[in-house]
């Protein structure tokens, strides 16, 4: 199917949140769409409002006559959806067009200079910030994000004038290999995904085919010390950087009292006074990769400098919804062990000298069978950890795991507390708190307005 073939779009998952912002790109190009999804959530609510008619059982009968029709329909999937979907099924036996959601993105980074970010973590607010500095220039910028950003609302950015996209590189089932970037920042390639991957070398090595597509003349930005080895093509250049080394990192560092300001230093011209508009440590190297494409594609040091002090994050990265000096309440996705580490340690180091305490839930049995220890360890930096069950996701039960083998490991010293994800918010209300992170990638977040609304009283 040509594109221009395509006069209607039907997306199975249609509430991802990656799948959600190629749903609002082809409502902007004025061509229907309809979907299925599990449940009906505020995004899907959204999308409804904005054009797409959306359903939530899983039952051929209900697409819509104008989707049925090979010749014209575009079929979009995520590969969380199982094999057994039966209007998955109902496509793929009927002959038409179907694709993954990151085969589509593949096409726009072909058709426009894709600036990438993939990696085990940082990729979601490393490319919403990366968009939004683009988005002080005359040309604004087009964006496809893993997250809701809160200066914009939404998870697309579109602009007829830029000749960039900007997008997430996810590494799950390998989607990133259908990509073509101009410019792509790796932030880190700690284990993760191994149900996919099966062993941790054949995870480097899909990062390694990855590089391997950077298009020539184009740049790879690569964290310092990561354990893969690129494979550029010939015109490629490769940069390194990282919070305290690399060509681009961050100097004269302050941090305390709420806020975080550094010093860009890079090979193209140093920018000082960075102030962060999200202040967390771990948004000093976020904010240093997405600086240094920014720089790449020519934006301005006064844009640069204006476009990360008024950068106001993502939903669920460091998402701040109380600070005071009596209390602090935020939430966070991080679900993998070095995100939670790195979640405590920047909360410590802005917020030093005041009891943490995160509640987390861990997302999916198989991260938890293969990472527990690791989880252990770095829930270990909190100084009160509250645990909940496991968030299966995609995954049925396995025996054995669950969120008592990584409770009975934590280091000896952290509170630490075993609960039933419905009971949050009366635990919540019989305890003291100084900061409180909501963490995983889960569905405790859901809860965020109900706690606000009884902690906020105590700010």
């Amino acid at each position: 199917m040509k594109t221009e073939d395509i006069q209607s779009v039907y997306f199975v998952g249609a509430g991802g949140i990656g799948m959600s912002a190629l749903v609002r790109y082809f409502l902007a190009k004025n061509i229907p769409v309809a979907g299925y999804d599990r449940v009906r959530t505020a995004l899907t609510d959204t999308m409804t409002a904005e054009g797409a008619c959306l359903h939530f059982e899983d039952n051929p009968s209900l697409i819509p006559d104008a989707f049925k029709d090979k010749e014209s329909t575009l079929v979009v999937y995520t590969p969380a959806v199982p094999n057994t979907h039966q209007e998955l099924n109902y496509f793929l036996d009927n002959g038409f067009e179907v694709m993954k959601r990151a085969q589509v993105l593949g096409i726009l980074t072909r058709s426009l200079k894709g600036l990438c970010v993939a990696g085990t973590h940082g990729k979601t607010t490393t490319t919403t910030m990366l968009a939004h500095l683009l988005m002080q220039t005359p040309e604004k910028c087009n964006a496809f994000l893993g997250g809701i950003s809160k200066n914009y609302d939404t998870n697309y950015l579109f602009s007829q004038q830029s000749p960039y996209v900007v997008v997430e590189a996810d590494e799950f089932d390998r989607s990133f290999h259908w990509l073509s970037p101009y410019i792509s920042v790796v932030t880190a390639t700690d284990p993760d995904h191994l149900d996919i991957y099966g062993t941790y070398e054949n995870y480097l090595a899909s990062f390694r085919k990855y590089s391997s597509l950077i298009e020539p003349g184009g740049t790879l930005v690569v964290h310092t010390g990561l354990a893969f080895k690129p494979d550029l093509q010939p015109g490629v250049r490769q940069l390194s950087y990282g919070m305290h080394a690399g060509d681009f990192h961050a100097e004269n560092i302050r941090m305390g009292g709420g806020e975080v300001s550094f010093d860009f230093i890079s090979p193209f011209g140093n920018v000082p006074g960075i102030r962060l508009g999200v202040p967390m440590e771990v948004n000093i190297e976020n904010g240093v990769a997405a600086m240094a494409v920014a720089q790449l594609c020519g934006v301005s040091d006064d844009e640069i400098k204006q476009g990360m002090e008024s950068f106001q994050g993502v939903v669920r990265r460091f998402d701040i919804k109380i600070k005071t000096d009596k209390l602090v309440l935020l939430s966070d996705y991080a679900h993998h062990p070095q995100e939670v580490k790195r979640c405590a340690e920047s909360l410590r180091s802005v917020f030093n000298g005041r009891k943490i305490t995160t509640i987390f839930q861990p997302h999916l049995y198989t991260r938890t069978r293969d990472l527990y220890k690791d989880f252990a360890k770095s829930l270990s930096v909190f100084d009160e950890v509250v645990l909940c069950e496991i968030y299966p996701a995609r995954e049925e039960p396995i025996e054995g795991i669950t969120s008592r083998i990584i409770y009975d490991r934590l280091e000896e010293g952290v509170e630490r507390h075993l609960i039933d994800s419905k009971c949050v918010q009366e635990f919540v209300k019989n305890h003291d708190f100084d900061v409180l992170v909501i963490l995983g990638a889960g569905n405790l977040d859901d809860q965020m307005p109900a706690l606000e609304d009884l902690l906020r009283p105590r700010a």
